[in-house]
């Protein structure tokens, strides 16, 4: 008699993944130009300060603040001080008209806004209609970085603020992990590609952009295998192909336990499978492994996702991109999830975690899109996120869930 093993929780199984991850070890310096995306492989620290000398918040006048006292003061124009020019030392009872960004004169201890003056027609001479503190509108050394400072720590995904980030320190190259090498193919043989004549009982492949747009979305070097037959000697095949090379093999369709479905068996005998079925909806078959390389390189990892279009989708961001990104030596953090009202009934509870597709309406609450099948694709193009209800939960409207937006999970 076989036991039927439990399934695992959404959280088990992450958990799993996670702890089975290895980070790939090589690292290359490469342009902080092009390194949009990539995971950073070291600490970088400032060996300046920013900003490094103490310059103006605003257009203005520099002044010494207790030339300025009576709210009413008449001052001389010294100087001007464009951005990028250093100014001379500021004489007291004087000013120097200065625009913003630009170097504080020595001496001056304080910024008056432009709108806060009033200068002669000759512009020579200008009368300060405020009485400033010392160090107002004045951006000092060293507040925003200071040097030495640790500015990006290694395992950072890098995005445009990061990159701009390390350029304002110097930064011109950054040291990064390589990209990880993932295969994909498509189990099924009623797969159709776009562009192709629908057959009966043929549906086009949308796993495949999907699934592709993902992973380049991670910063992944994808090698896409297609299409491949449903038969257990193909799946082997293409397998073994996919293994060398590669670091993941991410597959769509094929996983559950009819007799058409050939993913479990055909890892089991070119590797070994470690996960097979989650309480999840939509979702429940995924499956986790390791396929064997033939050139002694050790094993490529393994992911095989559900071939509903919903599922396939939901158990990526859940499940495939924490654990790439874990590959990648990133440090995947949880996705965010807020507390956000329901507008909608959700009257039928089920045994499995299920994330339902929602979108905020103009009362500020969720409403679920009307048809959660997992092969309705339109539903992840309506939303703005999930809502993660626990096994076993009810929804009335009014009631408070846990939301979690696709920015969350796509970046």
């Amino acid at each position: 008699m076989t036991i039927k093993k439990p399934m695992l929780s959404v959280q088990e199984a992450l958990n799993f993944l996670l702890s089975a991850a290895r980070a790939v070890s090589s690292t290359e310096i490469i342009s902080t130009l092009d390194a949009n995306g990539r995971v950073l492989a070291a600490d970088q620290a400032s060996q300046i300060d920013v900003p490094p000398m103490d310059n103006t918040q605003m257009d203005g006048y520099a002044v010494r603040a207790a030339d300025c006292s009576s709210g009413n003061a008449t001052l001389r124009i010294s100087q001007r001080i464009p951005a990028g020019h250093v100014g001379q030392p500021l004489l007291p009872g004087t000013a120097a008209r200065i625009f913003t960004g630009a170097l504080i004169p020595e001496g001056a201890d304080a910024v008056v806004m432009q709108e806060q003056c009033e200068a002669d027609t000759t512009a020579t001479q200008v009368t300060v209609k405020h009485a400033p503190r010392s160090g107002e509108w004045v951006r000092r050394a060293g507040e925003d970085i200071q040097s030495g400072s640790v500015i990006l720590p290694a395992g950072t995904r890098l995005r445009a603020q990061e990159l701009g980030l390390a350029a304002s320190v110097g930064l011109a190259t950054l040291p990064v992990y390589r990209k990880l090498r993932v295969a994909v193919f498509f189990t099924g043989d009623e797969l159709t590609m776009p562009g192709e004549a629908l057959k009966p009982g043929a549906i086009y492949n949308s796993n495949r952009f999907t699934l592709r747009g993902l992973l380049q979305q991670l910063g992944c070097e994808v090698t896409d295998l297609g299409i491949v037959p449903d038969t257990l000697e193909a799946t082997r095949l293409a397998l073994r192909s996919a293994a060398t090379g590669h670091d993941l093999i991410v597959t769509s369709g094929g996983v559950s336990v009819g007799e058409e479905d050939h993913i479990k068996p055909a890892v089991e005998a070119e590797g070994r499978l470690n996960m097979w079925q989650i309480a999840i909806k939509p979702g429940k078959p995924l499956a986790f492994g390791d396929v064997r390389r033939s050139n002694a390189e050790g094993d490529a990892f393994f992911l095989g996702l559900p071939g509903n279009p919903v599922s396939s989708f939901v158990t990526f961001l859940l499940f495939v991109r924490p654990f790439i990104l874990a590959l990648q030596g990133a440090k995947p953090l949880p996705p965010r999830r807020y507390p956000v009202r329901a507008d909608f009934t959700w009257a039928k509870a089920d045994k499995r975690n299920e994330f339902l597709r929602v979108r905020f309406n103009d009362q500020q609450g969720v409403e679920m899109y009307p048809n959660q099948s997992s092969a309705v694709l339109t539903s992840t193009v309506w939303g703005d996120g999930l809502v993660d209800n626990p096994p076993g939960q009810t929804i009335a409207p009014g009631d408070i869930v846990s939301f979690i937006p696709f920015s969350e999970l796509l970046y």
